[in-house]
């Protein structure tokens, strides 16, 4: 699969790679895992500046695409926070934007507020014990377990949510709950009484989750996004956009780390002459080199069949997120291998993008959970 890339598409990716060179190197994601949050509000008003979040949002509320394709646009930054093993909340950002952009003119200035960075919105989608079944609620069965549960002229939300992206710097949470007519998505104020954010631990330094414990939570009819069939439709939209860029920022990890390897190859000898040179090595590197195209054009043709809105975008995504959750990791193995012992070391640089494929294989479905979703869909066409 080729898709024409645009100077304008070229720009922007590059535009990222420099700002994220320049306000957070290596040295700094290290010291933001050592500090008590994973992201500096400022530097991601910074990061929307860039367009990071505008690119699903309507024009009227200051977004926009730059060739009409917003998810492929948005897989080029993803690939570079994968790169650079950046902060911030962009993939739950986005999600959130996904779902938003169906919800109507009552949303216009959240929307605007989320896409600026003046607010951050983070999903709460996940709950304990349980994987991917709240993404595909459909019909009556919700497949949530957090209930929101009518009351007066609003709701009131009893339950858990965890691996909430972000989710103890968030302002509000997009909860996705088992509702009166099946699904519904609600906006709650992080800040709401009844709400209780627990930061958790994450394999990568600086992304974090939370656990979120909704205590009869009331908030107002108004606060739904979406409900019934509308809240189906925006929960597909939401983990499609999440589990393409998270494949896409899983690429870009891997292929820094292929780049490390290859230039430790190059660089140490051995009995006179550099590893790289043994055919043996080579015939490994070639292999994680091909792994890697693939991961990249999965992710690529999953971003490009849900901006078709094509009837495989279902497939598309299921096929990256398990094709790149599988094969990233092995790839970040082998290069841990090929350094030897230093590829242990806390010191070097290379576990932190393990550390990020590992979580990027976790996130929005793993493989296992991905294929079986393939086959549901294919004996649901036959």
């Amino acid at each position: 699969m080729t898709l024409d890339v645009t100077a304008d598409q070229r720009l922007f990716q590059q535009t990222a790679r420099e700002f994220l060179a320049e306000t957070v190197p290596v040295a700094t994601v290290r010291a933001l895992g050592e500090a008590e949050t994973g992201f500096d509000r400022d530097w991601w008003r910074s990061a929307t500046e860039l367009g990071w979040t505008a690119m699903l949002v309507a024009e009227e509320y200051g977004g926009g695409s730059i060739s009409g394709r917003p998810l492929t646009e948005l897989t080029s930054v993803a690939s570079e926070l994968g790169r650079a093993c950046a902060p911030g909340p962009f993939v739950t950002t986005n999600a959130v934007l996904a779902g938003l952009a169906s919800a109507g003119h009552g949303f216009g200035d959240t929307i605007a507020g989320v896409a600026a960075g003046d607010q951050v919105i983070a999903w709460a989608v996940y709950e304990p014990g349980r994987g991917m079944e709240v993404m595909y609620a459909a019909g009556a069965d919700s497949g949530a377990r957090v209930t929101a549960t009518p009351e007066g002229d609003g709701y009131r939300v009893n339950g858990i949510k965890d691996r909430v992206e972000s989710g103890d710097q968030a302002d509000f949470f997009l909860v996705t709950a088992h509702g009166p007519d099946g699904p519904v998505q609600l906006l709650v104020p992080a800040d709401a009484p009844g709400v209780t954010v627990t930061p958790t631990w994450t394999l990568d330094l600086v992304r974090r989750t939370a656990r979120i414990d909704f205590d009869g939570v009331v908030v107002p009819d108004t606060a739904a996004t979406h409900t019934g069939p509308a809240a189906t439709a925006a929960i597909r939209a939401q983990l499609h956009t999440a589990a393409v860029l998270t494949a896409a920022e899983t690429v870009g990890a891997t292929e820094v780390a292929l780049e490390s390897t290859l230039g430790w190859l190059n660089d140490r000898f051995t009995f006179g002459r550099p590893l790289a040179s043994y055919q043996a090595l080579k015939h490994r590197m070639a292999d994680n080199k091909t792994w890697l195209e693939a991961c990249r054009a999965t992710a690529t043709a999953a971003a490009a069949a849900c901006d078709d809105d094509s009837a495989t975008a279902d497939e598309a995504v299921s096929v990256a997120k398990s094709y790149v959750g599988a094969k990233a990791p092995v790839i970040g193995q082998d290069c841990v291998q090929l350094h030897g012992g230093i590829g242990v070391t806390w010191e070097h640089d290379l576990h932190l993008y393990l550390r990020r494929i590992g979580l990027g294989r976790a996130l929005y479905g793993t493989p296992e959970e991905h294929r079986r979703r393939i086959t549901d869909l294919l004996v649901a066409a036959a």
